[in-house]
């Protein structure tokens, strides 16, 4: 089973009123999600779907959906070709994957296509509740012991697979202080903002100024954008402390 899913950035929550779709093929997790949705908060609704093109159809008609809970794999979806497309529609509604795929490529790949949450089915009700938890506050959440596994690279990336347009170059990295390199460097390992300010001996308040000076110098205004930049840049970032 994943450990806890803790990485966190904390930006402006899900507001009101607002719905959810739980988007997957089997009956008894779309019953699970629904029944750990409900004690997270009063939603306007919480609608569901069977299947990808089920699920695009809730979202052309209900314009409250305020979150996507999908799995990848269920008819229709053609794993990221399908989140593409979703993302593509939907640019603004955030997305979080559901999945029995444990490779961190996978969560990676999730990542770069602006993802704000990744769930393995591996998880228990507590993980799950806690992740969605993180999203609905405007968080992000992802396996930390799946990317702590990662060996991230730009070159890693595999060729025969289509990729949306990369996050920031790599020079731009050059542009950061130490401290926020090393705010950076911690997301993208996986590591909790409150993880960070204590293995930094700062506060977490602290944590989040370094992140947000950081999201401006590298042109990241989203937590999609800043996690993907430190998750894909892990190794640079790894190297530039050792610099700095």
């Amino acid at each position: 089973m994943s450990s806890a899913l803790s990485m966190e950035v904390e930006t402006s929550g899900i507001g009101t009123p607002v719905s959810i779709l739980i988007a997957d093929d089997h009956w008894v997790v779309r019953e699970s999600l629904k029944h750990v949705a409900r004690t997270l908060r009063d939603w306007n609704e919480i609608e569901e779907a069977s299947s990808f093109d089920e699920a695009l159809a809730v979202l052309e008609r209900n314009p409250t959906i305020g979150l996507v809970v999908i799995d990848l794999m269920m008819p229709g979806a053609a794993a990221f070709p399908g989140l593409q497309e979703l993302r593509s529609r939907f640019p603004a509604i955030p997305v979080v994957v559901i999945s029995v795929c444990e490779d961190p490529e996978h969560v990676l790949e999730a990542i770069r296509h602006g993802v704000v949450g990744y769930i393995p089915k591996s998880a228990g009700a507590a993980q799950i509740k806690q992740a969605l938890s993180r999203v609905i506050a405007g968080e992000v959440s992802f396996p930390r012991d799946i990317l702590a596994r990662a060996h991230v690279t730009p070159e890693a990336e595999r060729p025969d697979t289509p990729q949306p347009a990369r996050a920031e170059p790599q020079a731009d990295l050059k542009l950061l202080t130490r401290r926020e390199t090393e705010v950076l460097a911690a997301l993208g390992r996986g590591e909790a903002l409150q993880d960070i300010a204590d293995t930094l001996d700062i506060s977490r308040q602290t944590v989040r100024v370094h992140l947000g000076n950081a999201m401006k110098k590298l042109a990241t205004p989203t937590r999609e954008a800043v996690i993907r930049l430190a998750v894909e840049n892990s190794t640079q970032l790894q190297q530039a402390l050792a610099v700095k």
